[in-house]
């Protein structure tokens, strides 16, 4: 399984699409954009093991933002949203403010259409991505993706019920494998970022993703399998949401 993987965006995007759904149980392709989404839409049809979510990444919210009411009409028919989020690194800050009013707009939208399930950037701004869902309660299921802030943001994102979706570029880094300690193993999914996360120097693949198992089980202290399993279990929960089971308020 993986829970976050920009498959549009290999060079042979084709090809790696039909190789994952033969070796994924299941992929959430994520993309930039609206106009993004509705491409791929066309060219790489989602299926029962494969989701596809309109997005609008915050790096490209100075380009994209003359897109925000196509992606507040795509979420309308969509389970899952992403990617979207803030971005307060230095390269990204200058279009801070736009980046926020992009993201309450699409978390307030998830709101009042009763819950979706998002996959969301939070480098550099998890205290601004938390206030805005926590400000929007029964906006759906928060999935950060590759979380990177300080332990006490992630504790709140924790105890406001967010879940995590890690991959082995991330637990790569001592940083990244702290936190991963400290994610509630009943929470966290696996995803590749491929591909754009890379490992060695070669991009991860989506069925790259189930190698935090190996990792996992070290921060975490217990048997792979054990990790593997609850990986699945998260999955197959967050799956049932964005094939249309339905993302109001928290997965069982």
């Amino acid at each position: 399984m993986d829970f976050h993987c920009h498959l549009d965006l290999y060079p042979d995007a084709r090809q790696v699409y039909a190789e994952a759904l033969q070796r994924n149980e299941f992929v959430w392709l994520v993309t930039t954009s609206p106009k993004a989404f509705a491409a791929t839409s066309r060219v790489l049809p989602a299926t029962q093991g494969l989701s596809i979510s309109p997005g609008l990444h915050p790096e490209v919210a100075d380009r994209k933002s003359g897109e925000l009411e196509m992606l507040l009409s795509q979420i309308e028919i969509c389970p899952g949203v992403g990617e979207v989020g803030l971005d307060g690194s230095a390269r990204y800050s200058q279009y801070f403010d736009l980046q926020q009013h992009i993201f309450k707009s699409v978390v307030q939208r998830c709101a009042t259409l009763g819950g979706r399930v998002l996959s969301i950037h939070s480098r550099a701004a998890a205290r601004e991505v938390l206030d805005t869902l926590e400000a929007n309660p029964g906006f759906g299921v928060a999935v950060l993706h590759w979380f990177t802030d300080s332990p006490s943001q992630l504790r709140r994102a924790v105890e406001s019920g967010c879940w995590f979706s890690v991959g082995p570029a991330m637990l790569e880094t001592a940083n990244g494998r702290k936190l991963a300690a400290a994610m509630p193993p009943d929470r966290v999914v696996p995803e590749s970022d491929g591909p754009f996360a890379k490992v060695r120097g070669a991009p991860l693949m989506p069925w790259d993703a189930k190698a935090v198992a190996v990792k996992l089980a070290e921060v975490w202290g217990v048997p792979q399998e054990n990790v593997s399993k609850a990986l699945r279990s998260n999955g197959l929960c967050l799956a049932r949401l964005l094939t249309g089971g339905g993302a109001g308020g928290s997965p069982p």
